[in-house]
């Protein structure tokens, strides 16, 4: 039975459901699960409740936990990535410090100066864990969650031979939501998707073999189901196709929608994956690891059950273990020019085909040019912030943050220097030697 470590294992809710579906499995169900944080009290709720999982079942899982991430990568087959590096102070800073200056992120996760500065804080663990899994289990696959995705995954493509998938559930939420919209069952829509995570592309969206695009053309002229999902629909209109990732993410990515205030308000309508005002991801997150601290309380650990969620990884696991063979959309490089017309050196979204021989990305060829030109204008600022991460380059930094859409439509070249200088001081302690 494999050996599969989680590492950032104190995030209990998430790592619960993903033990869950591992022990889903009979093929899997004897694992060997080894739990992982920094965090004493957070790793022992998650212990306790994956202990309770194989307790009240009859799989003959075992479960491991340690605050030592060495002891959990030693022997790994399968490594799970869903840390979190430095907590509250640097995401206010990476919030609150462009909001001074007029940037209005969402989120503040992905791209933008929010999505940058926490690529700068979160790669240096991120280059430890890989060397170390190439002295103690080089031939595991590593299974990235934690975002910013691109940036991360592009950056162990450049520094590692470890062989590394990023996963997002953007793409089956995103069906989930257009067959919402045009009222047809979601595990019946046929899809193939290709881009970048969180901007990638329904380039075909059918049922039982009926083009889709224009009843969801005609679902968007009703203003309730337009209001639901009003940045994606606006892009699907000037664009020509319907983006993965929530509205309130897309809002970021791009120049169009958080520069005006009446213009950040007409966007409030949308409910679609919780849509929530200007900043406030930065409070729910607050409010939310407060509640993890006491997750345990809210749970009785005798009537916790295996339940398997829509999540990626373990189908992964289980189509490699048993040479079951599946698609997922994953984040890869696209060293083998997947997506022809975007950066080899980048990191896309794709469709993968994953058996026991390993992990195949499909060949999608050239994206739509408007669609390869938004994916770019996300990518140029992804490119720098790897460069100046692994070199410690700080003028790339500043050319990332100068380069952002969001930032460039509302600010100054000068003001965003001032900006991002303003960021580097405060967060200093949280980012690799910069000169």
């Amino acid at each position: 039975m494999p050996r599969i470590a989680f590492i950032g294992a104190g995030s209990m809710v998430f790592a619960k459901k993903l033990v869950g579906d591992i022990l889903s499995f009979p093929a899997l169900s004897s694992s060997e699960i080894v739990l992982m944080d920094i965090d004493e009290h957070r790793l022992e709720q998650t212990t306790q409740i994956a202990t309770a999982m194989v307790e009240n079942t009859e799989v003959e899982a075992t479960i491991e936990s340690t605050t030592d991430r060495r002891e959990a990568l030693d022997g790994a087959d399968y490594v799970l990535n869903m840390i979190n590096v430095g907590g509250t102070e640097p995401f206010e800073n990476e919030i609150e410090i462009p909001r001074e200056y007029g940037v209005e992120q969402a989120i503040g996760d992905t791209l933008g100066p929010g999505g940058i500065f926490r690529a700068l804080r979160t790669l240096p663990t991120m280059l430890d864990i890989v060397a170390d899994m190439e002295e103690l289990c080089p031939n595991a696959l590593f299974m990235n969650y934690t975002n910013p995705m691109a940036i991360l995954c592009w950056a162990l493509f450049e520094e590692t031979d470890i062989e590394t998938i990023g996963l997002c559930h953007s793409v089956p939420h995103t069906a989930e939501a257009i067959a919402e919209y045009v009222g047809v069952p979601k595990d019946e829509l046929d899809y193939w998707v290709a881009g970048i995570n969180h901007m990638a592309w329904f380039l075909q969206c059918e049922h039982d073999g009926e083009d889709l695009y224009p009843r969801l053309r005609e679902a968007m002229t009703d203003e309730s189901i337009y209001e639901r999902d009003t940045v994606r629909f606006d892009l699907f209109k000037h664009f020509g196709a319907f983006v993965t990732e929530s509205s309130h993410h897309n809002s970021e990515y791009h120049p169009y929608f958080r520069t005006d205030p009446e213009e950040i308000e007409r966007l409030t309508g949308t409910d679609y994956a919780e849509r929530m005002p200007t900043a406030t991801y930065l409070e729910g997150w607050k409010a939310r690891s407060a509640e993890r601290d006491r997750a345990l309380a809210d749970i009785d650990p005798q009537s916790v059950t295996i339940e398997r969620s829509e999540e990626y990884a373990s189908r992964i696991i289980h189509s490699l273990e048993t040479d079951t063979a599946r698609r997922f959309n994953l984040n890869v490089s696209n060293a083998d020019a997947s997506i022809t017309n975007l950066p080899r050196s980048a990191c896309v979204e794709v469709p993968c085909f994953v058996d026991g021989t390993g992990i195949h990305p499909c060949s999608v060829g050239d994206l739509p040019p408007q669609l390869a030109a938004l994916n770019r204008s996300n990518i140029h600022v992804q490119q720098l912030t790897v460069k100046g991460a692994l070199e410690g380059d700080r003028e790339s930094i500043h050319q990332a943050v100068k380069l952002d859409p969001l930032t460039a439509a509302a600010l100054t070249l000068e003001e965003i220097h001032e900006m991002t200088e303003e960021l580097l001081d405060a967060n200093e302690p949280y980012l690799p030697a910069l000169s």
